[in-house]
């Protein structure tokens, strides 16, 4: 196959209609039938990256192996596929006219009035096109993020326009995601919401090649033949996407809907095999028919917005149905947990995890949670500031160090066991300059990290500005809170344990981002067994 093959995916009608969980099935179907498939997203916003967005804004921020700071869709796309993003995976507005603005200062337009057309639309193009010629993929799934009709989308829709002209004949396809709203009142689904986003796509010189309609009730086949007529498309082209319990039945459902077929006769592709979800349907199976429930308690202070931890969330997804356990997740809000209220709050609870996030607000709270799992041998799990939490825990608590903190959240703390990196306190930008991406960890031999793992050498993904300082390592260790993973070039402790303890660990990266529906991460699962040991031996 010499050509790479390029779907668009646009919305229309509402936000939030699910176009991340339909180019991923897509991509997981297309993908399981035999070819090298990729999703890329890009969002309309102007921030350069997602980095610098509060969590209650857009959810959490995804990171990749090469440090992108990323939408949460790519973590979609990862955990569907069990193929790594990149920096190219997710461009924003903010991206695209940084890097025009920037070739305008070089001087490489040859003093022609720089605008939307041609100049941003061909960086859209170029950018869209990235990962199909580097040779790795054979179809190309792009995301356009908002709705149709946005002004901030438009540029976008233009350059799919162009670029589908440019590409000829079966070589890119549309797929508009749409909403078919039932009105109670009426008692009947209604198409014209549909209709309407189709004629503004038109107006914009797009044709939509299949329609996936989002709806809570089945379509009739009236109504998906009147939907292919005013909407001008072919009758198989009508896709429903019924509301489903998880997420993961989705490929499934766009499986029995033929979206693959209609999707590759559309870009003429042959069909190859039957696809192969063995392995999905396995996990599937798992996750609806559980031998045991946990209750993990998620201390946080986003817990108002379930996509500020999405990654945990479906890693917590992944890890019970490899333990063949329905993990109950409840979250409780940091900022409201003190000494006199927490254990009536985490009484009822078998494990519990103190998650990531910046800033003072809630500190105490996740300190007191750490506390109550060490001196009551709940199973323990910190990621990143929860790790850190740990930390200043265990110093105030165990060594008697009473002030220590973090510089984070205190500057001048006469303890400082958390502090700024040493290449961070020259820094000012906050976009893009924390520590991220994947890096090393060697871990010690007999350690519980070594354990789950099987393995001394790991890869781990990263985002944080503090780290533990190193000038109080050897007390805290030989008070019993060992350092069982540092990274080999810097000596950064990545993994903090406690012996003794049914499961105690806190690790400065975020293990989260790295667990897919076929391998879910070692971490989680190892946690998720211990709180249903710790469940039986109570």
């Amino acid at each position: 196959m010499n050509q790479t093959k390029y779907i668009f995916v646009t919305g229309g009608v509402t936000s939030s209609l699910g176009k991340g969980i339909i180019a991923a099935s897509l991509a997981k179907l297309l993908q399981a039938r035999g070819y090298r498939t990729t999703i890329q997203k890009f969002d309309p916003y102007i921030n350069v990256d997602p980095g610098t967005l509060n969590p209650y804004e857009h959810g959490e921020c995804y990171v990749t192996d090469d440090g992108a700071e990323t939408d949460l869709d790519l973590g979609h796309y990862e955990r569907f596929l069990n193929v790594p993003t990149s920096q190219a995976n997710n461009v924003t507005t903010g991206r695209v006219y940084l890097s025009v603005i920037e070739k305008e200062r070089r001087g490489e337009f040859l003093g022609k009035t720089v605008q939307v057309v041609p100049h941003i639309t061909n960086e859209i193009k170029e950018r869209m096109q990235l990962l199909g010629n580097s040779g790795n993929f054979d179809i190309v799934i792009t995301e356009i993020g908002g709705t149709v009709g946005d002004i901030e989308s438009l540029p976008y829709i233009e350059s799919v326009r162009q670029l589908i002209w440019e590409l000829g004949e079966n070589n890119g396809l549309v797929i508009h995601l749409t909403l078919v709203p039932y009105l109670a009142a009426a008692g009947e689904l209604k198409t014209k919401p549909t209709q309407h986003s189709v004629k503004t796509l038109m107006e914009s010189g797009i044709k939509a090649d299949i329609l996936v309609c989002r709806t809570e009730h089945e379509l009739s086949d009236e109504l998906r033949q009147k939907l292919a007529l005013f909407c001008n498309v072919k009758r198989e082209a009508v896709i429903q996407s019924i509301d489903a319990s998880t997420i993961y039945e989705v490929p499934n459902l766009m499986l029995e809907e033929g979206l693959d077929v209609v999707a590759l006769k559309k870009l003429a592709l042959p069909q190859k095999s039957t696809p192969d979800l063995k392995q999905w349907n396995t996990f599937l199976h798992r996750l609806k028919n559980p031998k045991h429930t946990v209750n993990i308690g998620l201390i946080g202070k986003y817990v108002e917005l379930q996509d500020s931890y999405k990654s945990i969330l479906e890693a917590f997804i992944h890890a019970g149905a490899a333990n063949e356990t329905k993990v109950n997740l409840v979250s409780i809000h940091s900022e409201y947990l003190d000494a006199s209220n927490i254990k009536e709050k985490l009484k009822d609870l078998d494990g519990i995890l103190v998650a990531p996030g910046f800033g003072g607000r809630g500190i105490e709270g996740k300190i007191e949670a750490v506390r109550y799992a060490r001196e009551n041998n709940i199973p323990f799990f910190g990621i990143c500031l929860g790790m850190q939490m740990a930390v200043i825990e265990y110093s105030r608590n165990i060594l008697g160090l009473k002030d220590a903190n973090s510089t984070e959240m205190d500057e001048g703390t006469s303890h400082p066991v958390i502090d700024l990196m040493e290449g961070q306190k020259t820094i000012t930008d906050k976009g893009g300059t924390m520590r991220l991406g994947a890096w090393k960890c060697e871990i010690k031999e007999g350690s519980l990290a070594h354990k789950i793992y099987g393995k001394t050498s790991i890869l781990e993904r990263h985002r944080h500005r503090y780290e533990f300082n190193g000038e109080y390592l050897e007390v805290i260790e030989k008070a019993g809170l060992k350092a069982s993973g540092v990274n080999p070039d810097t000596g950064l402790v990545e993994i903090v344990e406690i012996e003794n303890h049914p499961f105690f660990i806190g690790v400065q990266y975020h293990p989260e981002y790295k667990s897919t529906v076929a391998n879910p991460h070692p971490i989680f699962v190892s946690f998720v067994a211990a709180t249903v040991q710790a469940k039986k031996n109570n």
